[in-house]
């Protein structure tokens, strides 16, 4: 099998533009898939480079995702609002717009909460339940994992 290094670099650029883990490419039968640990093309690995991530001081750039959550705040909460993906979580739908929401404030079931930018693809999060939104737990513009509690509907 030919390997296919500029695909592997843009696929690899890829992982850092989005911020996700993980990219797999297929075509027929061959597969590419660069991972932040190692890069697999057709079964074959071989160790990836990885660039460390500087952390911006422009308070305008996503920072590290926020992992001071309160005690007792999990996915599990029947409020949790959760991420249901790798993305980038803003506040309001463009920079000078208020926020969606604040704490404090009602919503109803199917409120936009907030926005999850994946791969370019901006992914509006809503309401699962309506109540006040009792906390809200990012930054804007932070990154997030799936599963991250966001905020909570009590």
């Amino acid at each position: 099998m030919k390997i296919d290094s500029k695909a592997i670099k843009k696929l690899a650029s890829l992982l850092d533009e989005t911020g996700l883990n993980e990219i797999e490419v297929a075509e027929g039968d061959q597969m590419i898939r660069v991972n932040r640990g190692m890069m697999v093309a057709g079964g074959v690995a071989a160790p990836a480079a990885a660039a460390p991530l500087a952390m911006p001081s422009d308070p305008t750039v996503p920072q590290a995702a926020n992992t001071d959550m309160p005690a007792g705040v999990t996915g599990d909460h029947p409020g949790a609002v959760t991420s249901p993906m790798v993305g980038t979580v803003y506040a309001a739908p463009e920079p000078d717009a208020p926020n969606f929401i604040k704490k404090g404030d009602n919503v109803s079931e199917g409120d936009t909460l907030l926005i999850v930018e994946a791969m370019k693809v901006m992914n509006p999060i809503k309401a699962h339940k309506s109540g006040t939104v009792s906390q809200i737990l990012f930054e804007n513009g932070q990154p997030v994992e799936f599963g991250d509690v966001l905020a909570v509907i009590e």
